[in-house]
């Protein structure tokens, strides 16, 4: 049976317990990029908010204007493609919904 300080446990156990989250937090973003189903315009949820994967198909929709796309919309979320208002699926950076706000700045 080796020998293990008391202190020298602590240290390993602390720096093991402080580098987690790190891991956890590279881990995650790596998962959630490859894994998110596309959203489909079928989708009752993307139904409710006109949701189209080419906001070209949107120009018959009175919110509609020209340059409004996913992908500048403050909802966005640019590390796997999704969108705040669809937490379960990627959207088309080209889409847009009735929703969308600008992106600010």
């Amino acid at each position: 049976m080796s020998q293990i300080s008391r202190r020298s446990l602590l240290k390993k156990g602390l720096f093991g317990l402080a580098a987690l989250p790190l891991g956890m937090g590279v881990l995650t973003s790596q998962s959630f990029a490859a894994g998110l189903p596309e959203l489909s315009e079928d989708h009752p949820q993307a139904k409710a908010l006109k949701y189209v994967s080419d906001a070209t198909k949107a120009a018959d929709n009175a919110k509609y204007k020209a340059g409004q796309v996913c992908d500048n919309c403050m909802f966005w979320k640019p590390a796997n493609n999704g969108c705040a208002l669809f937490p379960q699926n990627s959207v088309a950076a080209n889409g847009w919904c009735q929703s969308y706000v600008k992106k600010p700045g």
